[in-house]
């Protein structure tokens, strides 16, 4: 036997699996505000498609809204790049099928948080009446103040963006951006319709759907996808509508019929649209005002009235006391320990922040998609006055 060594080499192999992280989306009336409800127009385009081999995306070319160029600059209104959402499942009579999992392939998922919380003035605020105000809170933070914004626009049409840098309104017949903080404001563009169609960011927050209103027929609105980098706008016709929420993962939208009370759902890359069971129309009950929409579609929350409920105006409702399944219409029911649903918007990973009353005050409580209660954090009193406008990353 010789004495020579054996040598062993190991190589490994590793596959790096990278997320997608989902970026996601308002209620209250004003009665003060005495308005005309405007019917709008929409009907967006952003599809996404998969495609195999490894790990590569590819977004195919929608009839409707162009597809950016690859090399085209970031727009100047959005500091952080576009996310690209994953291709989500149409909704469907009965539920999706949950994908196969390789459990030798999965860890454990990220504990379900709070993002940050964006609130804006509200009708009841009892501060100062000239200017409305902008307030960030993360939970276990100290709540930020922005500089003096539209008050008006607080209460009626103001949005922030899902990445929770950007806010849009609309005052005086024009669409203004700024940063959070209130800095950073700039005029879009003019003819904007500020009351039945408030904006709505998309996903990414480099586009808005808004609503124009034609100079030569001023009666009417075009709603359509405002490019915020092009400041192209392409309009978006077959739909008539108010106070349209734009889901977390880019596939589905969904607004209220404004005459009927009817909520319907669509999706981006058709003209296919259904309406969700139970409301408007002969039903006991109708909604005019919607808050947030989950990422896959299948839940809304919403204003849901009864036939004597009075019907408000066109200025949106940021109020919530329901959550619906969009499929069948059925109530949803929510861990809140038998208090009062006040406000309610869906995160980008599907998660439900339900905002209720507790005392003397409001309190946060998280939702996993599943109905079970995550956590709760009880809102800084501050607070108590003003309404939650969207929640961000």
């Amino acid at each position: 036997m010789n004495d020579d060594r054996l040598r062993l080499d190991l190589a490994g192999l590793a596959d790096e699996v990278t997320p997608v992280d989902l970026r996601d989306r308002a209620l209250r009336t004003s009665r003060r505000i005495g308005i005309q409800r405007a019917v709008a127009t929409s009907a967006a385009a952003l599809m996404l498609v998969g495609v195999a081999t490894g790990t590569a995306l590819a977004i195919r070319p929608d009839p409707t809204v162009p597809p950016r160029p690859a090399d085209s600059p970031r727009p100047a209104d959005s500091p952080t790049a576009s996310v690209t959402p994953p291709v989500a499942q149409a909704p469907s009579a009965s539920p999706p099928v949950a994908p196969s999992v390789d459990n030798t392939m999965t860890t454990n998922p990220p504990a379900a948080t709070i993002g940050r919380v964006v609130y804006g003035t509200s009708a009841e605020s009892r501060g100062d009446k000239r200017y409305g105000y902008v307030y960030s809170w993360r939970p276990g933070g100290k709540v930020e103040r922005s500089t003096g914004v539209s008050r008006e626009a607080t209460v009626l049409n103001m949005v922030v963006a899902p990445n929770g840098q950007r806010l849009a309104w609309v005052s005086g017949g024009a669409l203004y951006t700024s940063n959070v903080d209130g800095s950073g404001k700039r005029k879009v563009r003019d003819g904007v319709d500020p009351h039945c169609w408030n904006p709505a960011w998309s996903p990414d927050s480099r586009q808005l759907m808004i609503a124009v209103v034609p100079a030569a027929e001023p009666r009417t609105t075009q709603v359509g996808v405002l490019d915020l980098g092009s400041n192209e706008f392409t309009e978006l016709p077959g739909t008539e509508g108010c106070h349209p929420v734009w889901s977390a993962n880019g596939d589905f939208f969904a607004y209220a019929d404004g005459s009927t009370g009817k909520v319907l759902l669509a999706r981006f890359d058709g003209p296919v649209r259904r309406a969700v069971p139970g409301l408007g129309g002969d039903a006991a009950h109708g909604s005019l005002d919607l808050a947030s929409i989950s990422p896959d579609g299948g839940r809304i929350a919403l204003l849901r009235r009864g036939a004597d409920d009075p019907g408000g105006d066109a200025a949106r409702e940021l109020r919530v006391n329901v959550v619906l399944d969009t499929r069948t219409g059925e109530e949803i029911r929510l861990p809140l320990g038998g208090r009062q649903l006040w406000q309610a918007y869906f995160q980008a990973d599907g998660t439900l922040l339900a905002r209720v009353k507790s005392g003397d005050g409001f309190a946060l409580v998280l939702i996993d998609a599943t109905g079970r209660k995550v956590s709760e954090v009880a809102e800084p009193a501050e607070l108590n006055d003003e309404q939650i406008l969207g929640v961000a990353v």
